[in-house]
């Protein structure tokens, strides 16, 4: 007998080199058969280049990599014809390259900032849940930035928002939120 599938959305979060990236491949390993890797970095220097090697290098083979740096959506879209599990990593880096993109006197519209971002995410959103109607287990890596102290400049004060409400955006429609800490994760949803 078949065993049928249920597709969710998981939200994995933590600090840097907290062990997030590691347990999200853990889960998609074990939650389906055709993995996709959707990859949100762009290499500009020799440290990204650095850390997306490592990241390649953990990675399985017969993963399939799709590189989304822009309008996600659609890859998660893509990815959902022939994949039962999706990896998205990552979500703070994919609102880098959106504020980025900006000029520098729309960086003096936080509120015009908030609704692009909050359209961004429900793109993203919506298209996991349509995978995840379709059976697949979609997993959403994001950083925890806001832990610190508040930053000096205003275009790091406005990723550090956006990052927080994406992340509540995201954790409202997952099923799951595993927040990772020194490699250990909690599922903090299911305490809530």
């Amino acid at each position: 007998m078949d065993e049928e599938k249920t597709g969710k959305i998981v939200l994995v979060t933590g600090g840097a080199r907290s062990g997030k990236s590691t347990f999200a491949e853990k889960i998609v390993a074990q939650s389906g058969h055709a993995i996709a890797y959707i990859a949100t970095s762009q290499i500009f220097d020799e440290e990204m280049r650095f850390r997306v090697a490592l990241h390649r290098k953990r990675r399985p083979a017969d993963w399939q990599t799709y590189e989304a740096p822009f309008d996600a959506q659609q890859a998660i879209e893509a990815a959902a014809k022939q994949h039962d599990a999706i990896l998205f990593d990552c979500i703070t880096i994919y609102l880098s390259n959106i504020l980025c993109q900006l000029e520098e006197q729309e960086l003096d519209k936080p509120e015009q900032i908030y609704a692009l971002t909050h359209q961004k995410i429900s793109q993203l959103i919506a298209a996991a849940q349509a995978a995840a109607a379709q059976g697949a287990v979609v997993v959403f890596v994001t950083n925890e930035v806001g832990a610190g102290i508040v930053p000096e400049n205003k275009l790091s004060r406005i990723y550090r928002d956006i990052s927080g409400l994406a992340n509540q955006q995201l954790a409202k429609a997952a099923a799951d939120v595993y927040a990772v800490i020194a490699g250990i994760p909690v599922n903090i949803k299911a305490l809530a």
